[in-house]
């Protein structure tokens, strides 16, 4: 079953609770979506670091084929 854009902005807020997170529905069909996430905790990271932590922040629901998760083109940045 996909997720729903609320379903993802809230296992990523869990870890980053401060965080400006934007998620879009990329191909309007629930399957492919985009995260902005912008957080401080970035600060000092590089790219893939943060996109570690936010993909670790999904808890496996992108793993493998049955992933409830489809598809996330992440970005992630500090606030400026």
């Amino acid at each position: 079953m996909a997720m729903e854009a609320h379903e993802i902005e809230e296992l990523i807020r869990a870890a980053f609770p401060d965080a400006k997170i934007t998620i879009t529905d990329t191909a309007g069909d629930g399957n492919h979506w985009a995260a902005e996430v912008i957080d401080e905790s970035f600060r000092g990271q590089n790219r893939v670091q943060q996109q570690r932590a936010v993909y670790a922040s999904l808890k496996g629901k992108m793993d493998g084929p049955n992933g409830a998760l489809h598809a996330l083109a992440l970005t992630t940045k500090v606030p400026a």
